[in-house]
């Protein structure tokens, strides 16, 4: 490992609560068992590639602050592989297992196609052999179809085909890069896949255009013998009015109209979550029960932005949800939590990428711990099974067998006059969880 991006940093190790030690772990020790599995096992930490290495901390309002000695600032290939060193230093001393990447942030675009592609490969070269001199692995990869102005209009969606063209053979290429550096998964993000008016959108024949896209990317994967999973990840506007991606209900729903469920799975994201108007628990629970949950973007917003501000997740209220569902769907196989999050422009040295993630790993330990502790503890899934107990047996065993008519109802409801409920128990509930948190 070089240790010429980070030369004063040195492994961040586990140094439990009473550390007063900022560059250490308080809660992830990634050896713990938790329900006889190792911390590390069950969070798959990932680090993403464009926040991590790549983001300036530009805003809307000021650019760039972000200091990064390593990096030269120019759009070489060399500059792209050196930057692969930086990155390894960095993952390595934080003892993160896996990273996320977009081909056009781990290698320049190019005057073309082809030099995009070759620029591509020899970055690839050097991901590779850094993989395999460290051990670690690629969480998922995916293709920018977003930045370059060609796909101001989208790339699958665009009313352009040879727009469309060149989006899908920028898939080809980093899906077959993906797939030579190990990745377990490949995502599908349509940040521009949307409208800004539907006044000059032909939104049938977009959906149609994106369908056609993905079932392109599928039948390829085949082909080369690509056995990571696919992603699609919901989101609702920004940079785009409307996003068809729009939340997981909504592309759960696209995936059956198109024949594509089976195929992906979702990756779900915290911050998109808020954008959409949802909790994160919301968007995992609509994932979990359709067995569609495959990945998350470990990152929150903050709600009195209205953009994507994609922070470091540290409240543990949000942690302990998440872990909660992802235990329940028995933990991430092919997926992880990707730290899809970037410092703040204020937080500007390479040091503060250390604090930001280890805060973010040790708020998914203190999670992990606690949404164990509370499916353990058994009183809130009993509580939940109790408030539905009426459909276990009798009328309500019959409407969920479907053998009942509405005649059936109507003369059960005559018989049995005003029914009664019992109370919620909402502030109860909310007691129960304190007691864990």
């Amino acid at each position: 490992m070089r240790n010429d991006a980070f030369p004063d940093i040195p492994k961040i190790a586990f140094e439990g609560a009473s550390s007063r030690n900022p560059l250490s772990f308080k809660h992830y020790d990634e050896n713990e068992l938790v329900g006889g599995k190792s911390m590390k096992e069950h969070m798959r930490f990932g680090v993403a590639y464009w926040h991590a290495m790549r983001n300036g901390l530009s805003d809307p309002f000021g650019g760039p602050t972000a200091q990064r000695p390593w990096d030269d600032g120019s759009n070489s290939v060399e500059n792209a592989q050196n930057r692969v060193y930086a990155a390894f230093e960095f993952m390595e001393k934080l003892g993160a297992p896996y990273y996320c990447f977009h081909d056009r942030d781990v290698a320049p675009e190019c005057n073309n196609l082809e030099e995009s592609n070759a620029a591509l490969d020899a970055v690839a070269d050097v991901l590779e052999a850094e993989q395999k001199r460290s051990g670690i692995k690629l969480l998922w990869g995916t293709a920018c179809l977003f930045s370059h102005e060609r796909y101001n209009q989208g790339a699958g969606t665009s009313p352009f085909a040879d727009v469309f063209a060149y989006g899908a053979a920028q898939v080809k290429k980093a899906l077959e890069v993906t797939h030579r550096l190990g990745g377990e998964g490949y995502t599908f993000w349509g940040g521009r896949e949307g409208y800004s008016t539907l006044w000059n959108t032909d939104m049938k024949r977009e959906l149609d255009h994106l369908a056609a896209l993905l079932k392109l990317a599928i039948e390829h994967k085949k082909k080369i013998g690509f056995k990571g999973a696919f992603y699609i990840e919901p989101k609702p506007r920004e940079p785009s009015t409307h996003q068809y991606d729009s939340d997981a209900a909504a592309c759960l729903n696209f995936l059956r109209e198109y024949g594509l469920e089976g195929e992906l799975t979702l990756n779900l994201e915290t911050n998109h979550a808020t954008l959409a108007g949802h909790t994160m628990m919301h968007e995992m629970r609509v994932a979990r029960d359709a067995g569609a949950l495959g990945s998350i973007d470990a990152n929150t917003g903050d709600e009195l932005i209205g953009w994507d501000t994609d922070q470091f997740p540290t409240d543990i209220y949000l942690t302990t949800q998440i872990m909660v569902e992802v235990l329940k769907m028995g933990g991430l196989t092919t997926g992880g939590l990707n730290f899809d999050a970037k410092c703040r422009r204020e937080s500007f040295e390479p040091v503060d990428l250390f604090h930001a993630h280890i805060g973010g790993m040790d708020a998914f330990a203190r999670g992990l711990k606690i949404a164990h502790a509370i499916i353990e503890d058994g009183r809130l899934d009993k509580f939940v099974d109790d408030r539905y107990s009426s459909f276990n047996s009798g009328i309500g065993a019959d409407i969920e067998a479907g053998k009942v008519t509405m005649e059936d109802l109507h003369d059960h409801t005559v018989k049995n006059g005003e029914p009664t409920t019992k109370s919620g128990r909402q502030e109860m509930i909310e007691n129960l969880i304190n007691e864990f948190i």
